[in-house]
């Protein structure tokens, strides 16, 4: 079940609309229902706060104005997996970015320093190119 501070995808007719993050949870009156505060990670930045059932916020399908919404707890993958999927892409990166330090002078001592702590340096301009 998602709890306070955990990352939700919001599902709007089965289709995954908006991300947010759920800021407080408070029982309701009523057994079983809940006021859920969820800080919507868009712009603009607003909460919302929606009546929910306990099953509703562990990921059952309801409805708002008759149509289908759900919400899931975001799990982050494991960091392996992401180096992993990368690799190929930072190589490609570190290849490109070599050839401009190197022809620099000014910062060839810098990027030497860089290389030798390993970190990939991967740059998001080029990934937004394909």
């Amino acid at each position: 079940m998602a709890t306070i501070n955990d990352v939700v995808l919001i599902y709007f007719e089965d289709n995954p609309v908006a991300f947010a993050r759920i800021e407080d949870i408070i029982a309701d009156y009523k057994p079983d229902w809940y006021h859920v505060t969820l800080l919507m990670l868009q712009l603009p930045l607003q909460t919302v706060t929606w009546i929910l059932r306990d099953v509703y916020i562990e990921g059952e399908t309801f409805t708002m104005g008759g149509k289908r919404m759900r919400i899931e707890k975001v799990v982050a993958p494991p960091q392996d997996s992401i180096d992993d999927d990368n690799d190929n892409d930072a190589k490609v990166v570190q290849k490109s970015k070599e050839k401009n330090m190197q022809s620099d002078s000014r910062n060839s001592k810098k990027w030497s320093e860089r290389k030798k702590t390993n970190k990939k340096v991967v740059s998001l301009q080029d990934r937004m190119k394909r």
